[in-house]
């Protein structure tokens, strides 16, 4: 199992775990290795009904999808939602704030004296 996080937030973008594939809903009884990713819903929505992808295991199954590791023809997709993942786990950047009480009064040349 690995956990990969952001160094400044902590916050996951990535786990990797073994599961149990009757708990992916897998007929076969047998361990997997699985990538859980944050996605966006619409995305998790269309993927979950192809080969490989899941509702996320023991994470929230809205914003989060399991990928199952070792099937070459999802390496490409794997680096691009763990891409994703990492986007959408990022701090958020903050707007700096005003100092003027009326924005747009400073660039009008404006004081409040």
């Amino acid at each position: 199992n690995a956990v990969l996080r952001h160094n400044d937030n902590n916050k996951w973008y990535g786990v990797v775990l073994e599961v149990s594939t009757d708990k992916l809903g897998l007929p076969e009884a047998d361990i997997v290795d699985v990538l859980n990713v944050k996605s966006d819903p619409l995305l998790i929505g269309s993927l979950r009904g192809q080969d490989g992808y899941f509702p996320a295991y023991h994470m929230n199954k809205e914003k989060w999808l399991s990928i199952q590791l070792g099937k070459p023809e999802l390496d490409h997709a794997i680096k691009d939602l763990l891409s994703l993942s990492y986007e959408l786990t990022a701090p958020k950047k903050r707007s700096k704030k005003s100092s003027a009480k009326n924005p747009g009064d400073s660039a009008k040349g404006e004081s409040w004296v």
